[in-house]
């Protein structure tokens, strides 16, 4: 990992006027979370205790990064969470260990079920604000799910590469890696 990208790895990426993503050690950052103006927390971990501030909310999902883990179950329920905090003018930090699969994978869901954003233009519009951002291919499988259930139609497609399956969007990265 280069530098710069560890040190974004450890602050929070706006997504919106009001929805973060982060990592474990920033969300556990009081003054942090202050700065941001964080009413709002929520922990898609399981490995990760949530660090009880004063003023804020905090709820966790538990979710393994696991390719089989079922992350699906909480899409409409967090989303809309996290519309209703900022209905309400709050902002909410949505985190996991790294900041990268699971945190990640229910923001695009945010960003689809709210924002009417397709599966591809929400995944890039997450990475150019936080460029570590990988949901595993389990979790893709469940987004393109997804994205079918609300619009009826799929931007992204598990393809056939020389590492397994992958989604589409990776196929130039994965060509580049051959070489």
């Amino acid at each position: 990992m280069t530098a710069a990208l560890h040190l974004h790895r450890h602050r929070l990426s706006r997504i919106t006027p009001c929805l973060y993503l982060s990592d474990g050690v920033a969300a556990g950052n009081v003054q942090l979370l202050a700065a941001n103006r964080i009413t709002t927390v929520i922990n898609v971990s399981l490995e990760l205790a949530n660090m009880l501030h004063p003023g804020i909310e905090y709820i966790r999902i538990p979710v393994a990064d696991t390719s089989t883990a079922r992350i699906s179950a909480c899409f409409n329920s967090a989303a809309d969470l996290i519309h209703s905090v900022g209905e309400c003018g709050g902002r909410t930090l949505l985190h996991c260990a790294a900041g990268v699969s699971r945190s990640a994978t229910v923001c695009i869901a945010y960003l689809m079920k709210h924002h009417g954003m397709s599966l591809a233009s929400a995944h890039a519009w997450v990475r150019s604000c936080r460029p570590v951002i990988r949901p595993n291919n389990g979790f893709w499988r469940q987004l393109i799910r997804y994205e079918y259930l609300l619009f009826g139609i799929n931007t992204v497609h598990m393809v056939h590469s020389p590492f397994g399956m992958i989604p589409d969007i990776y196929e130039r990265e994965a060509r580049t890696l051959m070489f």
